[in-house]
């Protein structure tokens, strides 16, 4: 269907006629939705019938999803990593190897293949954790942010919002003695800056936007020393920028962490400046009651990636305890070992159950929050995640009649969806009032399984 566009108050409008609208609380009927100018202008309810001209939706249209934690290049794992045993570092290794052959073009490809395919599962916006900053070697580019302006390029190509997490990577962990740090080895050093100062020098050169925002990471404590940790947090406080850590994903960095500084990774970033209401930890899997007390008398968010978490035998995290301590819940894709948040909110109610042997942690409700507005405001973007008049128009629709949603009465399609669709039941993905997926297809990347196939295959010779 085309969309049909009528001039008022200076902005052209786009109407949508959604057969039902996830409102934040519950599931309504017949709900038209004006977009003007990439915004939200008005919503109205009780519409039983497409007014004329209006673009049609049928399913259960939620708010746009937000994959808050992506490594791009990761997507071309998949697959191959699947085979034999092993740990997170063994795993490592391998990623290593893929990292070591990408190039500013042939990560623009990847990503936007895999960006597309986030388009695809109803994603609008991801946060992506970029420390892959400089050549093999880690001579810098003529360009010294050339591989971060492929990925918000990327972004664009695909039609989904990005906000980089320009990632300080600076060491290869702790060392022998206290204080000390040992050298980025032959892999790392494409994505160390050598110094927090220099990292912050060289961030400080990415141009945000609309489409783009700019933040922050540290890649964990054992990869920024203890006392460059305050000028990465300083960058983003004066930005007013999100900040993000991958925190305690395995008890071997809290070990290490103990032996060199005699505290947790989450106290030692307490005591740097780095936790805030700003501040997203990622994973947060192996914390002390101490620790969770610290992330969320702080409001530090906790984004949970259950799919990367159990494919890599991290563990399950403390989230009911985070969320109920004060620390806001998010949810990402990570590694990309399937692309779906649907599987990413209900695994992390499914992983409590199995902890716990009680069910009900969560409702529909409060995962879809997590998958939408408490992801979006992880990564920056406060007026996004809600259907409301002012928020960005970013939605997608995802069909209640598939082999997996058919069924239930509409007052349960939030319930149908959160346990039990895919990103295969999306039918539509719009960002801006952009038609990004329209019926299932995407309407700018062509031919999306193809370009993975061709960018993965660069990089497995």
């Amino acid at each position: 269907m085309q969309l049909t566009t009528t001039p008022t108050g200076g902005h052209r409008t786009t109407t949508f006629w959604m057969s039902h609208a996830w409102l934040g609380t519950h599931v309504e009927p017949g709900v038209t939705l004006d977009v003007a100018d990439g915004r939200i202008a008005g919503i109205r309810t009780g519409v039983d019938a497409p007014p004329p001209g209006a673009t049609v939706l049928r399913g259960l249209t939620v708010p746009g999803l937000a994959n808050t934690h992506s490594h791009a290049f990761h997507r071309a794992l998949r697959s191959t990593v699947q085979v034999g045993s092993g740990t997170f570092w063994t795993w490592r290794e391998l990623m290593y190897q893929v990292a070591a052959r990408l190039t500013p073009d042939t990560y623009y490809d990847l990503a936007r293949a895999v960006y597309a395919e986030m388009a695809l599962a109803g994603i609008t916006a991801v946060g992506e954790f970029h420390y892959l900053h400089h050549a093999p070697g880690g001579a810098p580019y003529n360009n010294p942010n050339a591989m971060g302006e492929a990925l918000i390029a990327a972004a664009e190509a695909a039609g989904i919002r990005i906000t980089l997490l320009d990632t300080a990577y600076l060491a290869a962990g702790f060392g022998q003695r206290a204080g000390q740090y040992r050298e980025p080895d032959q892999h790392q050093l494409r994505f160390s800056d050598t110094t927090a100062d220099a990292w912050a020098e060289r961030a400080s050169l990415l141009k945000g936007s609309d489409h783009a925002l700019i933040g922050a990471a540290v890649h964990s404590v054992r990869a920024v020393p203890a006392g460059q940790l305050a000028t990465v947090a300083k960058w983003a406080e004066e930005r007013q920028a999100p900040l993000h850590v991958h925190l305690s994903e395995q008890t071997a960095e809290n070990d290490a962490c103990q032996a060199a500084h005699g505290c947790s990774p989450t106290r030692l970033l307490a005591d740097h400046g780095v936790l805030g209401p700003r501040t997203t930890g990622i994973h947060n899997t192996h914390l002390s009651s101490e620790d969770i007390a610290l992330l969320g008398v702080s409001a530090t968010g906790t984004c949970m990636c259950p799919t990367t978490e159990r494919d890599l035998a991290d563990g399950i995290g403390p989230a009911v305890a985070l969320q109920r301590a004060g620390s806001p819940l998010s949810l990402g894709s990570d590694s990309h070992a399937v692309i779906d948040l649907f599987e990413e909110a209900r695994a992390m109610e499914l992983n409590e159950r199995l902890r716990t042997h009680a069910r009900g942690h969560w409702t529909a409700a409060a995962l879809l929050r997590a998958a939408t507005v408490d992801g979006h405001v992880a990564l920056g973007r406060s007026d996004a995640g809600t259907l409301e008049p002012g928020a960005l128009a970013d939605f997608t629709t995802v069909a209640l009649d598939s082999v997996r949603t058919a069924g239930p009465v509409p007052r349960l399609a939030a319930e149908a969806v959160v346990f039990a669709a895919s990103a295969a039941d999306v039918r539509h993905t719009v960002v801006a009032g952009r038609h990004i997926v329209r019926d299932g297809q995407h309407t700018l990347v062509e031919e999306i399984p193809a370009a993975l196939a061709s960018a993965i295959a660069a990089l497995h010779g």
